[in-house]
């Protein structure tokens, strides 16, 4: 067996289920779900989601909240508030999501290094538990804006950390970012921050790295954002009421990958509660982390039917009715700098023979649509369903679905042998909606 294949089987035995060959998600077959909601489809199994929540929680307790980072996947957000989780959103849409969500305006903290003043003004007037400030033009039009409707609203400054907060697949820190403020100009923007009335600083926001695996990495970011909180307090003359360290906490994709080890994590977490309560500057304040990818990536499988084989020149291709318009980070082509497959697999034909170099693409007229490049599948016919696992997060909320008009999928939550749909699946004739096609008119 590949190491590709043992990473999918091991995925599939701890999320999932197998029934005579056929994946289970939240106790329903797969052929029972794409039967119900159609293909391509999106389907979370909710005690995946709900469990691996409470598992972070333990891990990081008397510690911080686990807030959820809504970008990952705004339809699954309800099930973390409802777990007890804040939000985190990065636009006015994902503002109105998550209040949909149920979370409420305390409990939802707003990021981003280009909010528009119409966002802000939403935010504002429905009310928000934290603005995270990016830039000095930004610290004047929520200023404005506070001052207008007569709100003292509370921020907090988002530090670009130095070098010394790195780590993850992607950093997010320690070099030249469009995000948040340089660590080294941190006594100039608390003044610019400081100066309003309207503006209630109560906070600190970095995030240093994203798909981060190892404890010891992520640890230390930690602690590298509780220093920063420490300068920033004694800047202020007082203790911050929020410190928000961000996400990062990364799930395994690709052969090679480990699991991020919790309990690592916790004892670990161990030390810097012993910091924290010895720090005056530390101790009464609330500690967020924010990780959106940890929480709903293994719980998401991304289901499509098989339209055909084909064999070119001596390469099989498995042509599904799913790709990178719904999947564009399984595809490779969300900033991966080498493209790897994600852990695939014959969701009706999980018990058959493997045959290798087998690739797997879309309906997309672009070679760009290839969702397996080596990836070891069973003899297909036209009908089966192939599973793309690990789906989520930044799966649907991160494709390009308008590209060439094909319909969105369908999206659908399961669990203990129950499922219902959460988004419907659109049509063709979604592209036309707000298009409007008269002819411009002559002057």
């Amino acid at each position: 067996m590949s190491d590709a294949r043992s990473l999918a089987m091991a995925l599939v035995a701890e999320s999932f289920g197998v029934d005579n060959g056929e994946l289970v998600i939240g106790g329903v077959g797969a052929r029972a779900l794409v039967e119900a909601y159609g293909s391509p489809l999106y389907v979370y199994d909710e005690g995946v989601m709900r469990r691996r929540f409470r598992a972070l929680k333990a891990a990081v307790d008397g510690f911080a909240r686990v807030f959820y980072s809504i970008k990952a996947n705004p339809a699954v957000a309800r099930v973390f508030v409802e777990e007890g989780a804040g939000l985190e959103v990065a636009s006015g849409a994902e503002y109105l999501q998550a209040r949909a969500a149920g979370a409420e305006p305390e409990s939802i903290l707003f990021a981003g290094p280009g909010k528009s003043a119409k966002e802000l003004d939403l935010a504002i007037a429905g009310g928000i538990g934290e603005i995270h400030l990016e830039c000095f033009e930004e610290i004047e039009i929520v200023a404005r804006l506070a001052a207008r409707l007569g709100r003292r609203v509370p921020v907090a400054i988002r530090v670009n950390p130095g070098p010394g907060a790195q780590g993850g697949a992607m950093r997010m820190g320690g070099k030249p970012l469009a995000f948040g403020f340089d660590e080294e100009i941190l006594d100039e923007v608390v003044c610019a921050v400081t100066r309003h009335a309207a503006l209630d600083l109560s906070g600190l926001h970095l995030f240093a790295g994203t798909q981060i695996l190892d404890a010891k990495v992520l640890l230390a970011q930690w602690a590298y954002g509780l220093g920063l909180a420490v300068r920033l307090g004694g800047l202020i003359g007082r203790p911050l009421r929020r410190i928000d360290l961000g996400g990062g906490l990364g799930i395994p994709y690709h052969q090679g990958d480990g699991a991020l080890d919790l309990a690592a994590v916790s004892q670990g977490v161990r030390r810097l509660i012993g910091e924290r309560a010895a720090d005056p500057l530390l101790r009464s304040a609330e500690i967020v982390i924010e990780p959106g990818r940890y929480l709903a990536g293994p719980a998401g499988v991304y289901l499509m039917r098989v339209r055909n084989v084909k064999l070119s020149r001596g390469q099989r291709f498995i042509v599904a009715d799913g790709g990178m318009h719904h999947q564009l980070a399984a595809s490779g082509n969300l900033g991966q700098i080498i493209k790897r497959d994600y852990p695939i697999v014959a969701a009706t034909r999980l018990d058959a023979p493997l045959l290798g170099d087998t690739q797997l693409v879309g309906p997309l007229c672009t070679p760009l649509d290839t969702l397996g490049r080596q990836t070891a599948l069973p003899q297909l016919v036209a009908g089966d369903i192939v599973a793309v696992l690990q789906s989520g997060a930044y799966g649907l909320s991160a494709s390009p679905v308008g590209f060439l008009g094909h319909p969105m999928p369908a999206e659908a939550m399961a669990q203990d042998g129950g499922h219902r749909l959460i988004r419907r699946a659109g049509d063709f004739s979604a592209p036309l909606v707000n298009l409007t096609l008269e002819p411009v008119a002559s002057a």
